[in-house]
């Protein structure tokens, strides 16, 4: 059996439509119709310090570790962090690798009104879709605004090996890339999502998803994970 066939298998709660039309070859990325962008900032030069602290504080755990000779910020214990500057709309690159059963996830917009980030910030997840429970459900597997919007299929690269993340916000606009293919869109903040938010645990946590401009963040899932090649660059209307 396929890979697609297997994830067909599991997730038979998306329609098969879906899988279709969600295509099977990359997309050509671009940004939205009259959208300019400003200069990439590399979230790594120089190392993490300078870019990176950790979330609701001023330094950066050192369980967070950069290799200034591969470029990778590898989690190995601590904390979520965030970036040091806040970001309102933007175009984010990076890539990430999960070991066997890992999970982390990527968040943006956040603020620190929370204790926890999560309570606070969307989040695009990182997983191991074959070895984590949650790579079971397309709501929570890699790729997906973590349990409100699902891809429509599986494009992520097994436990080991790097995989490329775009994330896109300009206003209330979002848009999920992962691998070169365009998994997800939404509206922040429309009443699609509102509904979608009150049916979700973030109905708990009024700040959620409320900040149209904040930090990037990295999680802390208590799994070893490793981020390169971090850019971003603000967009502008």
């Amino acid at each position: 059996m396929s890979r697609l066939s297997r994830r067909v298998t599991r997730w038979s709660g998306v329609a098969l439509v879906a899988l279709i039309t969600a295509g099977s070859t990359p997309l050509r990325a671009q940004l939205p119709s009259g959208v300019k962008a400003g200069p990439w900032i590399d979230l790594l030069a120089g190392g993490a310090a300078p870019h990176w602290r950790t979330y609701r504080d001023s330094s950066l755990a050192s369980g967070w570790r950069y290799d200034a000779a591969t470029k990778t910020l590898r989690r190995e214990a601590g904390k979520d962090i965030v970036t040091t500057r806040q970001f309102g709309d933007f175009e984010l690159e990076l890539e990430w690798k999960v070991g066997p059963k890992g999970n982390s996830g990527i968040f943006y917009r956040a603020t620190e009104a929370t204790g926890v980030i999560y309570e606070n910030a969307p989040e695009m997840q990182v997983l191991d879709n074959a070895g984590h429970r949650d790579g079971g459900s397309p709501l929570t597997s890699a790729g997906a605004n973590y349990a409100l919007h699902a891809p429509p299929r599986d494009v992520s690269n097994p436990a080991g090996q790097w995989n490329a993340v775009r994330i896109v916000a300009v206003g209330a606009h979002v848009e999920h890339w992962l691998n070169g293919v365009k998994l997800l869109e939404y509206e922040q903040g429309s009443p699609e999502w509102q509904a979608l938010v009150a049916k979700s645990k973030f109905a708990a946590w009024p700040p959620y998803g409320q900040a149209m401009r904040g930090h990037i963040g990295l999680q802390d899932h208590g799994d070893v994970v490793e981020f390169k090649n971090i850019r971003i660059r603000e967009l502008s209307r």
